[in-house]
């Protein structure tokens, strides 16, 4: 697929021209000062040899297929949901710039958040992430991540500016007040694709962005910087010194310091090394969508042309874009798997734990959306497999399983039963609450709508 045919695919996914695609091992134990775990809606309990089949100590069957049980519909575009620790309350982010409230079976009339014009909405750009502080439950505390029209700071032939914002719940949990906004980061955005948008606290209690190459193809254009890697002119990616742009930033937001709103932790690899110290992980191109599971956190990173990948973030990994698209050299017939030892010392280029082609019979498609590790209880055969898909469903949702060792997991179709094929024409994210069952978020028939996996028949 041309990079013009799969633009084209994209901008026009979703009514109305919003959403168009994209997507941790290693992360660090908790540190002293931090705020502790996540709440029960971001990390539930790891699944025991008493969640899998008796005996062997082997997961249970896949299920042949799976459904679909319908929550909420007639949003536009429903990129991210989070879960109240404190009350059966979910937070649904709608696209264009509202943040609206799903309790007693329905949305509320009135939204959590509305940003208004605050928000530069269409293609990829918009509201597109939403995490609760570990302590929401006390301090009503939430960061969000969104594109705001060019601000001062960002030059004025860019696309947008990247902010990530934090605001302050009512003690009832069913509205954040605008007049609250604390700006936290702002990102000049060279482009308006490849906006990435994730955001999530880690089991350390720090909160993890993910951030996108810049936009454009190839990691070139304006707004990239040259990088070590010859073969393909330049590339954010591969540079950790011009800009924030192509990996996954970790920073403390309960923390202030050199005049920033947020900290920098300590033990981030690039503290006393050459590069911004709020990276830490990179050479990712659009990392649509990332979550966390007892540590590890996984993130889904968009490919161009040809293949789709997931990952297992860690401390200084170098995920490869634009050397490599997957585990393939990238507009080149021969690559290296590391940079030269001038460049950090030297470091592996990491293969991703999933891969998918662009073309082909069951596991193939075009953007790859980012799930979770299934924990609930609901459906026994998915439980301790990441479940995720791709931006055309098409019936269908991915789940892979752990390998032995450090090898790429399996992958395996299961199909949506009943409506589900109509319900998610377009998938564009996913959520797990506390309980540890699994959300799909996307739009079909009836326009944009968060439903909950459920047993088939």
């Amino acid at each position: 697929m041309s990079p013009t045919t799969r633009r084209r695919l994209l901008e026009s996914a979703l009514a109305g021209g919003l959403v168009g695609l994209t997507g941790c091992s290693g992360v660090s134990n908790p540190a002293s000062g931090t705020t502790g775990a996540p709440s029960t809606g971001s990390t539930p309990t790891t699944a025991t040899d008493e969640d899998e089949e008796s005996g062997a100590g082997r997961p249970a069957p896949l299920p042949e297929s799976v459904a679909l049980e319908r929550l909420a519909t007639g949003l536009e575009a429903p990129v991210d949901v989070a879960f109240a620790p404190d009350a059966d309350r979910r937070y649904v982010v709608d696209q264009p710039g509202r943040i609206l409230v799903h309790e007693s079976g329905t949305l509320r009339d009135e939204p959590f958040l509305d940003l208004g014009d605050a928000v530069e909405a269409g293609g990829e750009k918009g509201l597109l992430g939403l995490a609760l502080h570990p302590g929401f439950a006390g301090n009503r505390r939430l960061f969000v991540r969104y594109s705001a029209p060019v601000r001062e700071g960002t030059p004025s032939s860019y696309s947008h500016t990247f902010v990530l914002a934090e605001f302050t719940a009512t003690e009832d949990g069913t509205r954040a007040p605008l007049e609250g906004e604390r700006t936290v980061l702002e990102i000049p955005q060279p482009q308006p694709n490849h906006n990435a948008g994730s955001v999530a606290f880690g089991p350390d209690g720090y909160l993890y962005v993910g951030v996108g190459d810049g936009g454009g193809s190839d990691d070139q254009g304006e707004g990239h910087v040259e990088d070590w890697y010859d073969p393909v002119e330049g590339g954010n990616g591969q540079d950790v010194t011009g800009n924030l742009l192509g990996g996954v930033l970790r920073i403390d937001v309960d923390g202030r310091a050199d005049g920033k709103g947020y900290a920098v932790p300590d033990d981030n690899p690039l503290v006393g090394r050459e590069g911004f110290d709020e990276q830490y992980a990179w050479g990712l191109r659009n990392p649509w969508r990332l979550s966390f599971d007892d540590g590890d956190c996984f993130v889904a990173d968009v490919g161009q042309d040809e293949y789709e990948e997931v990952n297992l973030l860690e401390r200084g990994g170098n995920y490869g874009w634009n050397v490599k698209e997957g585990t393939h050299c990238f507009e080149a017939d021969d690559c290296p798997d590391e940079t030269p030892s001038d460049v950090r010392g030297g470091e592996s280029l990491i293969d991703p734990i999933v891969e998918y082609p662009h073309s082909g019979d069951d596991v193939s498609g075009v953007s790859v959306i980012g799930g979770h590790v299934y924990r609930g209880a609901a459906i026994p055969g998915l439980r301790g497999r990441y479940v995720f898909g791709d931006l055309e469903a098409d019936g269908r949702l991915f789940v892979s399983t752990r390998a032995e060792g450090d090898g790429s997991w399996s992958t395996d179709v299961v199909p949506l039963g009943g409506d589900g094929d109509d319900a998610l024409e377009r998938l564009l994210s996913f959520g797990r609450d506390g309980e540890g069952e699994v959300y799909a978020l996307g739009r079909g028939e009836d326009g944009g709508g968060v439903y909950r996996l459920t047993p088939d028949g």
